[in-house]
């Protein structure tokens, strides 16, 4: 038997643009697309936390910063909404025993603050990082860690590109 389970989500993503014009599907920020473990042409579904939209559409990639819905979906949407981007995956029992969904977590220009397991995700302790991590300045360095622990937080400070005048 196969169960429909999480794969990744990012969330609360700041939308950026509504292209009704385009042929369709979600431009991602290449960044959001590895963190996540996204791949091109990858179905998502869409939740807009702002309006209750829930739409299905596909990922292609964008600029560095674009969370764009284009398309149809861009009428679910507008410039500013918080959306959370979720993929899903077909796993055994067994794989589905020992998978943990990736979660990115993402500051309001889009860019990674945090990436974690589901099981962290949902915890009193994760409510409690957040809050702390709103509160202060983002670190300076990236603290890395490799294999699979369950409560495994990996905090990235991007480095900003500079505005084009």
């Amino acid at each position: 038997m196969f169960l429909h389970m999480m794969k990744c989500k990012i969330h609360r993503a700041s939308v950026t643009g509504a292209d009704l014009d385009y042929e369709g599907s979600i431009s991602l920020c290449p960044d959001l697309i590895r963190a996540a473990g996204l791949r091109v042409n990858e179905k998502v579904d869409i939740y807009n936390i702002n309006n209750g939209a829930r739409f299905h559409t596909y990922v292609i990639e964008g600029r560095r910063g674009d969370v764009c819905l284009n398309g149809a979906a861009a009428r679910l949407v507008a410039r500013g909404d918080l959306v959370i981007i979720v993929a899903y995956g077909m796993y055994t029992e067994a794989e589905a025993s020992q998978y943990k969904p990736r979660v990115v977590f993402v500051d309001a220009m889009n860019r990674i603050a945090e990436k974690t397991s589901e099981e962290f995700a949902h915890s009193s302790e994760r409510a409690e990082h957040s809050r702390r991590q709103s509160e202060s300045p983002p670190r300076k360095s990236s603290t890395i860690r490799s294999g699979a622990v369950k409560s495994q937080t990996i905090v990235t400070s991007q480095p900003q590109e500079e505005e084009a005048t």
